[in-house]
């Protein structure tokens, strides 16, 4: 049973007030909030070891050193990753998926495929349509129903032995629609194509099994986890991984230096130059420890809940329709109000200290599928209660009265 009051408490942002009001979070897709205990082991780091790593022989290096790899493994082991070297230090879901793409430009040719979803953020759109660019190679997209669920028939058409790559997100991060992933990424390997997983938005709500999914990449961002900004992960299968060429070059990706040439780390170091965020790394590793002491299980659940509850809710306001219903969804709802643009509504809620997304969430070809300019997001989180939720309805209700 998860103890949302307890919780709550330990986020200190949570108690602040906005425009006189107490503050209501649902922009959790976003980003998450971060709890004191992670906002400790940032202050912990800068306090009492704050040093650069791998690379001194002094105490405070090798203590910094020590902390980072120990987060690897954490996530490693969160992730179920085979080997902590499949796990890659970034700065964030995209920094991930460029790299992958960037990899893979000496790969494609002219007359390959790679795949992408008709739900995508633009990170998991962009950098494949440079890729295109630059080799030759066709995108090909997966189309969506009105529900906001991809069409799997479509899908199982689309793939062909010129099939490469497929691109898909684990969870919409505009609908909240859970995508059928382990059918995409069966169905990939039977004409030996690889997947990237974009997990930026799977990660807050469940957990998933890497080595269960056979995904050949994963991405991830830890601020979506309670961590911090300017820090994620790839994973990428060994294999993989030592097949690419390094993204970046510089200090620590290297083995040997010489004008005449340079050989390459070992993994993951391979993909690391340069000074990481070190900090980011270790309170990457506390956030973890954090979401796996309330426990996931435990956070789906309530989080379900939450949904369910908000979604009926809001329906009873007339002219309110939700985008993105799907039964296999997450706790994120899209909506509109007829007549009325999402901005207004938007603004209208921060002047009540409510804190929603509006616009088209850096998914714009959703927006166009549905002929809108954007929608209002709601996204919950575990600290999140239903008695917010009544807040935003109340706040919807008012926004309806002062606009229509």
């Amino acid at each position: 049973m998860l103890d949302y009051k307890n919780i709550r408490n330990d986020f200190p942002i949570l108690q602040r007030e906005v425009n006189g009001k107490p503050l209501v979070y649902f922009d959790n897709a976003a980003t998450s909030q971060t709890p004191q205990q992670v906002i400790d082991v940032i202050v912990d780091y800068y306090s009492n070891y704050n040093a650069n790593i791998h690379r001194g022989v002094h105490r405070l290096s090798q203590e910094a050193t020590d902390k980072y790899e120990e987060a690897r493994l954490k996530v490693q082991a969160h992730f179920n990753a085979k080997f902590s070297h499949e796990i890659i230090f970034t700065s964030g879901t995209t920094h991930g998926i460029n790299l992958i793409a960037n990899g893979f430009s000496s790969i494609l040719k002219k007359g390959d495929d790679i795949i992408v979803s008709a739900l995508e953020h633009h990170s998991n759109i962009v950098p494949w349509q440079m890729l295109c660019e630059r080799t030759g190679a066709s995108l090909k997209v997966i189309p969506m129903n009105k529900e906001g669920e991809l069409i799997m028939y479509d899908y199982d058409n689309l793939l062909s032995t010129n099939t490469k790559l497929i691109f898909v997100n684990h969870i919409s991060n505009a609908l909240g629609t859970i995508n059928p992933i382990e059918y995409i990424i069966e169905k990939a390997h039977q004409v030996g194509a690889a997947v990237l997983i974009d997990g930026a938005q799977s990660c807050p709500h469940i957990k998933p099994d890497l080595q269960a999914l056979d995904v050949d990449f994963y991405v991830t961002s830890a601020h979506k986890m309670c961590g911090p900004t300017g820090q994620g992960m790839l994973y990428g299968k060994e294999a993989w991984l030592k097949k690419l060429p390094p993204y970046q070059g510089g200090g620590e990706m290297i083995a040997e230096v010489t004008f005449k040439k340079t050989t390459y780390a070992d993994l993951p170091h391979k993909f690391e130059a340069g000074t990481p965020n070190i900090c980011g790394g270790v309170a990457f590793g506390a956030a973890i420890d954090y979401m796996n002491s309330i426990g996931f299980e435990n956070i789906a659940k309530y989080e379900n809940e939450l949904l369910e509850y908000a979604t009926q809710k809001l329906l009873e306001i007339e002219g309110l329709r939700i985008y993105g219903t799907s039964k296999h969804k997450t706790s994120v709802i899209s909506f509109n109000l007829d007549g009325i643009h999402p901005y207004d509504v938007g603004t209208i809620l921060d002047k009540m200290g409510i804190a929603v997304r509006t616009g088209h969430h850096c998914a714009q070809p959703i927006m166009d599928f549905y002929g809108i300019p954007g929608t209002i997001r709601a996204s919950f989180a575990f600290y999140n209660t239903k008695d917010e939720i009544d807040t935003l309805v109340t706040g919807v209700k008012k926004a309806k009265m002062m606009l229509m």
